[in-house]
């Protein structure tokens, strides 16, 4: 591995990519826009830096062997976009596929890897965003995205290799030796409570020993701030579950991918994307994917615990309602955390930003329905 590639994604990647809001409906003004809406909102200084087209920006045929654009949604062609995104300090990434065509139905690069990825590298792409559709019979996910991975390598360009395999054959397991820097773990995550719940809290437990700096787990992109609007509509979540979900996707070390209208944010959706102490929690050097240390199901009336351990020895907690009735008492107890249950706790509420006095051998918080009490426990020596 080159030095440049072992300095990517140390930690979980933090962009944006327009298949959520824009699907077909993406264009040229709408990527610089969203460039400068990073600068403006406040998005680049708090951490998010990829710019991602996803899929139907590729021309309906190649040209002389080699991918290129739709004329009629990027006039500029896309290198001159790629340079108006690095003019932002922001980094730009595209989309491809593993097979013949991409899942809508345009080139894809299987049999074109190397010039596929050659050309990406001259147009100054810095994130390559690879699916999984029209994969050719008899050849399995590995060696596709490791022959992406290889061709990647060999232009001398740091490109993040995002995966898109949506976890079919184990990414987790292998991605690493692709040269993947991020692989899905799920299918398409949707804006409705039920999906994030499905894809978050069920199906990621047990997947923490696979993350860590260089290599993550990607649940899928964030639908914070959709309101069922886009793409992916199906019906919207409200403030409190998006709460949890950018909460859970913190907590999880996971790449945080805005998926919304980053042009025209709600001042809830701007609170929950720019809460500095939950990105803070994400982005947090020491890498480790957090987990699920409690589970208390009664009927619909679920309480989940999620821990993450962070650098300067404090942890994150998360408690999640994830039932139906308002106030549900949610606890965590030290011993849960590999802590002494005399040891005393600062602790703060990373929502309200505030602190909470210290605590010893537990901690209770009344939790409203699909809501979240984000927590930072900093052991004292008191």
């Amino acid at each position: 591995m080159r030095e440049s590639d072992s300095l990517l994604a140390l930690t979980p990647p933090m962009g944006w990519n327009s298949w959520n809001t824009f699907g077909g409906a993406v264009n040229e003004a709408v990527i610089r826009e969203t460039a400068d809406a990073f600068v403006s909102e406040g998005l680049k200084d708090a951490g998010y830096e990829y710019v991602v087209i996803d899929d139907l920006w590729e021309a309906d045929e190649r040209v002389d062997g080699r991918l290129t654009w739709d004329p009629t949604i990027f006039p500029s062609g896309i290198p001159a976009l790629a340079d108006y995104v690095h003019s932002k300090g922001l980094k730009f990434g595209i989309y491809s596929c593993a097979g013949s065509h991409t899942c809508a139905g345009k080139p894809a690069s299987y049999g074109y890897e190397e010039v596929d990825a050659q050309t990406f590298a001259e147009w100054g792409v810095d994130f390559l965003k690879y699916d999984f559709c029209y994969a050719p019979a008899g050849i399995d996910g590995p060696m596709l995205y490791h022959r992406m991975g290889q061709a990647l390598r060999a232009t001398g360009r740091p490109i993040l290799y995002s995966l898109c395999e949506w976890g079919s054959h184990k990414p987790w397991q292998w991605g690493v030796r692709t040269g993947g820097h991020m692989w899905r773990t799920t299918g398409d995550i949707n804006d409705s409570w039920d999906s994030i719940v499905k894809i978050g809290f069920e199906q990621q437990v047990g997947l923490e020993a696979y993350a860590g700096p260089g290599h993550w787990n990607d649940p899928d992109m964030l639908v914070v701030g959709m309101y069922g609007k886009g793409n992916v509509a199906h019906g919207g979540c409200t403030d409190a579950e998006y709460r949890s979900h950018f909460s859970l996707w913190c907590l999880m070390a996971s790449p945080l991918m805005i998926g919304c209208d980053v042009r025209a944010m709600s001042p809830a959706t701007r609170t929950i994307l720019l809460n500095s102490e939950l990105i803070a929690v994400n982005q947090d050097p020491l890498g480790v994917q957090g987990y699920q240390v409690g589970r208390v199901p009664w009927a619909s009336d679920i309480a989940v615990t999620w821990a993450k351990p962070l650098l300067d020895g404090s942890i994150a907690v998360g408690l999640f309602n994830l039932g139906e009735r308002d106030g549900r008492r949610i606890a965590v107890a030290w011993e849960t955390l590999g802590l002494h249950d005399r040891r005393p706790c600062k602790v703060r509420d990373l929502w309200a930003h505030e602190d909470l006095g210290t605590h010893t051998g537990s901690f209770v918080a009344r939790v409203d329905r699909h809501d979240v009490m984000m927590l930072r426990l900093t052991p004292t020596n008191a």
